[in-house]
C-alpha cells in the first residue's frame, strides 16, 4: 500500500500525526501538490511538484494510484475518483470516503457549488481544529491496524 497526499491545502496540524504513521510503519508515502510542501523529513517520503493548473496534482495523484492505496484529500472529486479505483480516501477532518458514501459527498458539494453560483452565500467549511485533528489521527489509525500488511517496527 503506498500513501498519498493532496499536499493543496493539507493542514499544519496534520502533518505530525501522518509523519509518525509513516516512520512506524515504513509506510510509502506520496506528497504530491503543484507547490513544494513539506510534511517532515523522512526516506519513505517523496515530493511531487507537478505544473500549475486546476486539478494537475489531483490528475497525477489518480495517474499513480493503485488498488487498496490511500489518498488523504479534502478534495471530494478526486476522492470519487480514487474510490472507483477501488483505493481508499480520507478526508482532513476523519471521514472515510466509501463505495457507500462517496455519491453522496459528490452530489452535496455539487449543490453547494450550484447555490454558491447563483449569487447564494452559504459561508465555508468550520475553521479546522484540534477536534478534527484528533478525529483524522483516529480515523488513520484505525484504517491502518485494519489495511496495513506491515507491522510496526516500534
Amino acid at each position: 500500500m503506498t500513501l498519498f497526499i493532496d499536499g493543496d491545502a493539507f493542514p499544519n496540524l496534520l502533518k505530525p500525526i501522518v509523519l509518525r504513521s509513516i516512520e512506524r510503519l515504513a509506510l510509502s508515502t506520496k506528497v504530491i501538490a503543484n507547490k513544494k510542501i513539506h510534511i517532515g523529513t523522512s526516506k519513505y517520503i517523496e515530493y511531487i511538484v507537478v505544473d500549475q493548473g486546476a486539478d494537475e496534482a489531483d490528475h497525477h495523484i489518480v495517474e499513480l494510484c493503485k488498488s487498496e492505496d490511500l489518498v488523504i484529500t479534502a478534495d471530494i472529486p478526486l476522492a470519487d475518483r480514487i474510490i472507483s479505483k477501488n483505493a481508499h480516501a480520507i478526508d482532513h477532518r476523519g471521514e472515510l470516503y466509501s463505495v457507500d458514501n462517496i455519491k453522496q459527498y459528490l452530489a452535496m458539494r455539487n449543490l453547494m457549488e450550484s447555490i454558491r453560483e447563483s449569487g447564494e452565500m452559504t459561508g465555508g467549511p468550520k475553521a479546522f481544529g484540534t477536534k478534527d485533528a484528533h478525529a483524522f489521527a483516529n480515523q488513520l489509525n484505525a484504517f491502518l491496524a485494519k489495511n496495513h500488511n506491515c507491522h510496526s517496527r516500534a
